[in-house]
């Protein structure tokens, strides 16, 4: 989609999509409740009809059986008369196929003036029976019971001479449930209608930091990334998010900014060997050999050095893959002591025969763990002067390993930032050896592992320290065999002065941590040999 381009039904958000589903929901729900119960009550009214007519029958019955009638004319009369009649309802007497008797009062009912009440009525009592029916005609529907009134013996095949009846308006008695039933229908749709609304302001509230995502997102780009999602005090899952995508937004810029510090860096390391190689190029005498085999040696020198520094940077990139690290559980004294042991094959490097170790389970990487201090070895051998000392101390729960050197020592002002990229020391320079990588990478090993490297002064020298929180576990079982420590998976390996060739400035050549014999260097026998040949030594597509 175009980055102008709108969806048609923009307004058909997920909030007004989660709303109005609720709605919808709420109103069902609602009116199946309504009808439900409508239908319930209206059958309870509609039962309740028929008992009151049997109630009437059996006071007529009563009025009947109380003395002694003369005709049945006289007893129907009684019966009419006395009968109180309910709200809705309408009684008649009947005689000889005519209404003749109608109560004291006026009713709610008039039978006798619904169209062919009375002739229906008298056919359908014709043989004696008692009837409860149903007139249904012209709108009108009447729930009705009637009862011939005999005195004395029938009279074989003559229909009764007096009948009594009585009905109840149906739709009036269902009058007052449906009069109930619409105010509740108008209720329920207010009702639902305000929860529509409530809902929308409610929602809104709640969505607005998904809302100002979106907008953030919108407004978001490569080239601006400081713009955050405000966060108040909710403590809801909605503003948690906000919270989380907040520290995305920070790890994004942090590694866009990181990005943006490397390739600036890089194309400045990289700027001066260029130039040089350059310059020496367009200046030499091809028809001079000794000035063509200098310039040769001189543009492989500086080659070198960019195949190291570019070696460093995959090196660096490899330790931020999600599987760069396997961090277990390790025995740190035994770990310490084979660090040291592949230390004394570093060239240059000097180490005191005793070494510190913290008898403890930790858990960390044991072959990045080893590739930083023999990184940390390597920087003190080419900078320090006198033995150099490898270590590891216990402090609570956390794990610190050192390197201390007996060197000129770091200036304070330094030693906060000597673990950047490119960041040398004062003894330093564009033409030493170390490509302003090393370091680093140590202090990305320390934060792969949660934790930091830092240098403080030590005495006459000083002493860098990777500290490991929450490392240990426990201290290993008495006895038991140390864990197996791995080497590290491909570490940018010490380097050493490559032995200088006719008419070119010597260049550092990858060293072996092992002490693996190389041409023109001396030979340091390795302190374990079968750990020395498990360490995978990579070899740099630059070697000449």
């Amino acid at each position: 989609m175009p980055a102008g381009a709108r969806p048609s039904l923009r307004t058909w958000t997920v909030r007004s999509r989660i709303v109005g589903l609720l709605t919808l929901l709420s109103l069902v729900t609602v009116f199946v409740a309504g009808g439900v119960a409508y239908v319930v009550e209206r059958s309870r009214v509609l039962e309740q009809i028929d008992r009151n007519l049997e109630a009437a029958l059996d006071a007529g019955g009563f009025t009947v059986a109380q003395q002694e009638w003369e005709s049945a004319d006289q007893a129907l009369q009684a019966i009419v008369q006395r009968l109180a009649p309910d709200d809705n309802t309408g009684t008649l007497g009947i005689v000889d196929g005519s209404a003749a008797w109608k109560p004291g009062v006026q009713t709610d009912v008039q039978l006798e003036a619904l169209p062919g009440f009375v002739e229906r009525i008298v056919a359908e009592t014709a043989g004696g029976e008692i009837v409860m029916g149903t007139y249904a005609q012209d709108g009108r529907t009447v729930r009705y019971l009637s009862a011939p009134v005999i005195i004395g013996e029938p009279a074989a095949g003559e229909p009764p001479s007096a009948v009594f009846v009585t009905g109840y308006d149906v739709a009036a008695e269902l009058a007052e449930l449906d009069e109930a039933a619409r105010v509740f229908s108008l209720t329920a749709l207010l009702a639902t209608a305000a929860t529509f609304v409530i809902g929308l302001l409610v929602s809104g509230r709640l969505l607005r930091p998904i809302r100002r995502m979106r907008e953030v997102a919108e407004r978001s780009s490569e080239a601006s990334l400081t713009e955050r999602i405000p966060v108040g005090d909710s403590r809801d899952d909605v503003s948690q998010l906000a919270v989380t995508v907040n520290g995305m937004l920070d790890r994004l810029g942090g590694a866009l900014d990181s990005q943006r510090d490397l390739l600036r860096d890089v194309g400045h390391e990289l700027k001066t060997p260029i130039t040089i190689v350059r310059g020496h190029l367009e200046l030499v005498d091809e028809h001079d050999p000794a000035e063509v085999a200098e310039t040769r040696a001189l543009v492989i020198d500086e080659l070198d050095r960019m195949a190291r520094l570019v070696d460093d940077l995959r090196a660096a990139a490899r330790l931020r893959d999600a599987d760069a690290f396997a961090i277990r559980e390790t025995d740190l004294a035994a770990l310490t002591e084979q660090i040291a042991m592949k230390a004394r094959g570093v060239e240059g490097a000097a180490l005191e025969e005793r070494v510190e170790s913290a008898p403890v389970l930790a858990r960390l990487d044991p072959g990045r763990i080893t590739q930083a201090m023999l990184q940390l070895v390597a920087n003190a051998a080419r900078h320090a002067q006198g033995p150099i000392a490898i270590g590891s101390r216990q402090r609570g729960r956390d794990v610190e390993l050192f390197v201390r050197d007996r060197g000129p020592g770091v200036p304070d002002e330094l030693k906060a930032v000597i673990f950047e990229r490119f960041r040398r020391g004062v003894a330093e320079g564009r033409g030493d050896d170390g490509s302003g990588l090393g370091l680093a990478i140590v202090a990305l090993i320390a934060e792969r592992h949660g934790g930091r490297a830092w240098v403080a002064d030590a005495g006459a020298g000083s002493e860098f320290v990777l500290t490991l929180p929450g490392a240990v576990v426990a201290p290993p079982a008495q006895g038991a065999a140390a864990a197996p420590v791995a080497p590290p998976p491909v570490a940018p390996p010490p380097v050493a002065p490559h032995p200088a060739r006719p008419g070119a400035a010597a260049h550092p050549t990858p060293v072996a941590p092992t002490g693996a014999a190389r041409p023109g260097a001396p030979s340091h026998p390795p302190a374990d040999p079968a750990a020395s040949r498990a360490i995978p030594e990579e070899q740099p597509w630059h070697r000449s």
